[in-house]
């Protein structure tokens, strides 16, 4: 494994170092979700900006989503399939400043972008007949718009603390991405102040978000539970269906990865729960919501036969 990048300033990201025939197992793996990732997510923006029918706040907001997976997913997984296919794992100081700073804003992005569809779906089932007005075009710009403006500044205010931290020629980082949690574990100095601020910034981003999707499907289950007609409620079901299954995946995996102690295995494990959260799951999404979705369904046949036309 080489690691002279150290003199120049590198990191060498150790991943899966320690078992090298995972490492071809892993590559393949990697890839073949990675394009999964890259044309499933394509394909669902490219059918809601296509599809007059889908134009509405909840297609908008799922575009949003796919392109925001596309931009995570990519921010790391082409080092690692690089890191993956030799014996070089490094990684230049530049490169894993910019995979952080995307790590922590588009993580942060997507927390609050949940929880902003969430209550969009809040809005659709519970007060129907305001929804239009609601949820007028100008205003869902103005939240995604804020949903990607809070990750950027949290990835602003987090950033150039952790990569500021004194490492006492530390270069070798724990991990197959720079991510946080693995950077601060570099440091040569006390990190207690720098992990509280850690803490109570994770705490906005993500139970802030997740209490708010937590009280709007408290909301949309009663609202469903008054519906009389089965036809209504399976509608209203299918609406959140989608969303509520991205949530679990998301918030679920996040939640289970940062409970575990800080030992070695636990950070072993948490290298696959951090590769599920940051590659499975944007895969995933476009399958979910093509799979329950009959509007998307529709719109890609739709789109198909168009194009055979």
């Amino acid at each position: 494994m080489r690691s002279n990048g150290s003199s120049l300033g590198a990191f060498v990201l150790l991943g899966f170092s320690d078992q090298p025939k995972l490492e071809l197992v892993l590559f393949v793996v990697v890839l073949i979700f990675y394009i999964l990732t890259l044309v499933g997510n394509a394909i669902i923006i490219l059918v809601s900006r296509l599809d007059p029918q889908l134009r509405t706040p909840m297609y908008f907001f799922l575009t949003n989503l796919s392109f925001l997976d596309i931009c995570f997913t990519s921010s790391s997984v082409p080092q690692l399939l690089f890191n993956l296919r030799g014996p070089d794992k490094s990684i230049s100081y530049l490169g894993c400043a910019i995979q952080l700073f995307m790590f922590l804003g588009l993580g942060g992005t997507e927390c609050i972008l949940l929880g902003v569809m969430a209550y969009d779906r809040f809005t659709a089932i519970c007060k129907p007949l305001r929804y239009k007005v609601a949820m007028h075009p100008h205003l869902c710009l103005q939240l995604v718009v804020g949903a990607w403006a809070s990750g950027i500044a949290n990835s602003l205010a987090m950033s150039p603390v952790t990569l500021s931290l004194p490492r006492c020629g530390r270069y070798h980082v724990d991990h197959f991405l720079c991510e946080m949690p693995a950077m601060i574990r570099l440091a040569c100095v006390d990190t207690t102040v720098v992990e509280s601020i850690v803490f109570v910034l994770a705490g906005c981003f993500t139970l802030l978000p997740l209490s708010l999707i937590l009280v709007s499907y408290g909301y949309i289950a009663r609202a469903v539970l008054r519906i009389k007609s089965t036809m209504g409620r399976h509608k209203a079901l299918n609406t959140c269906g989608s969303h509520l299954t991205v949530v679990t995946l998301f918030y679920g995996n996040i939640i289970y990865m940062y409970m575990q102690p800080g030992t070695s295995s636990s950070q072993d494990q948490g290298k696959f729960l951090t590769l599920f959260y940051n590659l499975l799951t944007p895969t995933l999404n476009p399958l979910i919501y093509t799979l329950r979705n009959k509007e998307v369904k529709g719109a890609l046949k739709r789109l198909v036969r168009s194009s055979m036309a």
